[in-house]
């Protein structure tokens, strides 16, 4: 175990902001997790386990102990002629292990293609994307409980998924950290979604009419990239917002005022989408200082010179909020972590 000290965290966050932890540890296996762990437990420090740095917003230094979950694996075992189990380890890449199962040709996670970060965060937020989410193929995932340090199996009803949410981020947070994922794919006669127009229209412009999950993926793929900014290009985290969801009630009431506004049946609420939101409200392609909205899509947050502080960003992300409740009357929620 290795345990570094006022350590730079510019490299592992994906807004690039330049701030530090005052210890810092890579860990890549169970037993180094667990030493660790031990560790911050005598010096009684604060902790912070960091994927892929992809969903979270540094807004000052971090005055602890900085986790970097470097566990590697993948396993399968197969069910029967239609279903295999495929598990992760929590520091496999997200989007490798999607292109892992698709050359294996196992369905089910195509359309959740270039997603950043790892699988290990996967289930905390459901991450999802183009009609899919992590719980629609989710068969369960190993924790560790910070307080026991004993490991404990979470089934899908245990995690109890939601729009962009999950046990993980309610009263489970800060209580258990992901160590392995479990899903459950299909070997063939794959389930194939396209009913999200913008993955018609890019099979279309492939030439593709009866697509196969490998077509998908790429679909998915050139529609992110025609759209969505590398953060190894310029610093972001991905949406920065979740899509409102709304009662039918407030919603009929924006409506009359905004006929126009796009909308999606959700349970006994109206899903509004929050780009189109931050689009209306001027924002779109908007800079202030080093912070911007992106000018392809209004929804992602960048750090649009390299050197926007996470405080910067925060209060680009709240003038935002500000405008869209003051002119749709409809309150936005940060989807990334704010520390």
């Amino acid at each position: 175990m290795t345990i570094l000290e006022n350590f730079s965290l510019k490299n592992h966050n994906t807004f690039g902001v330049d701030v530090s932890a005052k210890y810092f540890a890579e860990v890549s296996s169970f037993e180094e997790l667990r030493e660790t762990l031990n560790y911050s437990k005598s010096q009684a420090l604060p902790t912070l386990f960091l994927g892929g740095g992809s969903n979270i917003l540094f807004t000052k230094d971090y005055e602890g102990l900085v986790i970097q979950l470097n566990l590697k694996g993948i396993s399968e075992e197969v069910l029967n002629e239609e279903e295999v189990l495929v598990t992760a380890k929590a520091g496999e890449n997200w989007h490798e292990f999607v292109q892992y199962c698709l050359a294996k040709n196992y369905g089910g996670l195509e359309n959740l293609s270039l997603i950043p970060g790892n699988v290990g965060t996967s289930p905390m937020q459901n991450i999802g994307a183009y009609g899919t989410e992590i719980k629609d193929t989710f068969d369960s995932c190993q924790v560790l409980n910070l307080e026991t340090l004993e490991m404990e199996e979470f089934d899908r009803e245990k995690c109890r998924f939601g729009y962009r949410d999950s046990i993980f981020k309610q009263e489970g947070r800060g209580k258990y950290v992901i160590v392995e994922v479990t899903f459950k794919l299909t070997i063939k006669d794959h389930v194939i979604k396209t009913e999200y127009g913008a993955i018609q229209n890019e099979l279309k412009k492939m030439g593709v009419q009866n697509p196969t999950i490998q077509d998908v993926s790429k679909a998915v793929i050139h529609i992110r990239q025609s759209k969505l900014p590398d953060p190894k290009v310029i610093g972001n985290a991905g949406s920065f917002f979740k899509n409102p969801s709304i009662p039918l009630s407030q919603f009929l009431e924006v409506q009359k005022q905004h006929p126009e506004i796009p909308h999606y049946p959700n349970g006994d609420l109206v899903k509004v989408p929050a780009g189109w939101l931050i689009e209306q409200c001027g924002w779109k392609g908007r800079q202030i200082g080093n912070v911007a909205s992106h000018e392809l899509q209004a929804l992602v947050i960048v750090n649009k010179t390299g050197s926007a502080t996470g405080k910067e960003i925060f209060d680009f992300s709240a003038m935002i909020i500000d405008s869209v409740k003051e002119k749709f009357g409809i309150e936005l929620e940060r989807e990334v972590n704010i520390i």
